[in-house]
């Protein structure tokens, strides 16, 4: 990543958040979009999850639907890139949360284990439509705040996708054992309306959209843009290692799988007025909260130790990926919920800070025109890891494996990603080391 000048560094407080939320309607209007439609997603993930443990008994189709939920966006990616790239993003919002009300609602046809086959296509469909949203988001948060703020609206962003997870993993694990699954979703569907009515109240330029050419149907098989942005990342060599670093955040796609059944065979809430399955469920949501904590706090503390200091940043990765392989090699120790709980908002405080470090240094250093697919590539890589992790670790507990081994093994795979990313750190300071001697010259 060639050297940019330092931002100044402003104040990351409570009253920075605030400002940013009053100051910018644009932002705020996105901003609560995220709020409703990701409450609604965590009731429904929770919903999901727990149905077809339930109807199935394996632990693999929790793997598999995890799979076709994150999956599907590395295939899609290069699509969605172009289009994001070529046509206007907030549209590209507004059409991914109107097709998910329709796909969402087609969930209640699953009554029995004769439908649950219905799962798979829907959450598919779920999944491309979320591959096309989710680079719009991130691509647009450089249009509507200024650069100074960047780190800002990630960091909250993050945290609201933290504090939505523990109040949606929380709250839904309540909803759907008080009024059963179809709320659930009727709940998530309408989310994704409010969604849609927030994001189309925004009014800001969109550059890209107004020099590009118009999309054709043709264009979504043209694989020219894509070679243009490879070539694009491959000529910045931090740009391109970034790029790589949600990627290497391996414990997401297991853990979904692990939490699902560390709920159910090892941490359930054993309460005197409910049965089994609403004790697994409840077990479930502790530990889903505990990620949600983790991945609250952790950025909130670590962007005001980094501000806006490239060099920090990249440094806050690193000790990232330390604090997850911390929390998960001791996850597989834990001899009660409460310190399950714990280990698991170590780590998830380490996974955030990774998260929000590198989509913000993405912003920082990628043009506009290439933002969208830089962030498609980015989404895609990432859950490209997330399925494999996800399908292993469904794979190993099938075949008998203990929940406890696989989550300590977990945490030790996890200093891979901590080692290729300090070898590129010291690339970077031997490389700024030359330039610097060769300017003093």
């Amino acid at each position: 990543m060639e050297p940019q000048p330092e931002l100044e560094r402003t104040s990351i407080s409570v009253s920075a958040y605030v400002r940013l939320v009053r100051g910018n309607r644009n932002f705020r209007r996105l901003w609560l979009a995220q709020i409703v439609s990701e409450i609604g997603d965590w009731f429904y993930t929770l919903a999901i999850y727990s149905l077809l443990l339930q109807l199935t008994g394996r632990a693999s189709s929790v793997a598999l639907a995890l799979v076709l939920q994150v999956l599907p966006q590395t295939f899609i990616g290069p699509t969605a890139g172009i289009v994001n790239d070529r046509v206007r993003r907030k549209h590209v919002m507004i059409a991914a949360d109107l097709a998910r009300v329709g796909i969402v609602l087609a969930m209640l046809l699953v009554r029995s284990r004769s439908m649950v086959w219905l799962v798979y296509p829907l959450l598919l469909l779920e999944t491309l439509m979320a591959a096309f949203f989710e680079p719009a988001r991130n691509s647009v948060i450089p249009n509507i705040t200024p650069r100074e703020d960047v780190i800002l609206a990630n960091t909250l962003s993050s945290t609201t996708w933290s504090l939505n997870l523990m109040l949606g993993a929380t709250l839904g694990g309540l909803v759907a054992a008080l009024l059963g699954r179809d709320a659930v979703f009727v709940l998530n569907a309408l989310s994704f309306l409010a969604s849609a009515a927030l994001i189309a109240g925004m009014h800001f330029a969109e550059p890209h959209a107004q020099v590009a050419a118009p999309l054709r149907a043709r264009d979504l098989v043209d694989l020219s843009p894509v070679v243009e942005g490879a070539r694009y990342v491959r000529a910045d060599r931090g740009l391109l290692a970034t790029i790589f670093v949600k990627a290497g955040n391996l414990m997401i796609g297991p853990s979904w799988v692990m939490f699902t059944v560390m709920g159910q065979r090892v941490f359930p809430v054993h309460l005197s007025s409910a049965d089994p399955e609403r004790g697994a469920m409840l077990g479930m949501s502790l530990l889903l909260g505990a990620r949600g904590l983790g991945a609250l706090v952790g950025p909130l503390f670590s962007a005001r130790l980094a501000g806006h200091q490239e060099k920090l940043l990249r440094g806050g990765i690193l000790l990232g990926y330390l604090a997850a392989a911390v929390g998960y090699g001791a996850l597989g120790g834990a001899p009660n919920v409460w310190i399950a709980c714990l280990c698991i908002i170590v780590g998830h405080c380490g996974g955030s800070t990774v998260w929000v470090f590198s989509t913000t240094l993405l912003q920082l250093n990628t043009e506009d025109r290439f933002r969208g697919r830089v962030f498609a590539a980015d989404m895609a890589l990432c859950m490209l890891t997330i399925a494999i992790g996800a399908y292993l670790c469904g794979a190993f507990l099938d075949w008998g494996v203990s929940v406890r081994l696989v989550a300590t093994v977990t945490g030790l795979l996890m200093l891979l990603p901590a080692g290729l990313w300090f070898w590129a750190m010291r690339g970077w300071s031997a490389r700024s080391e030359a330039i610097g001697a060769e300017t003093a010259e």
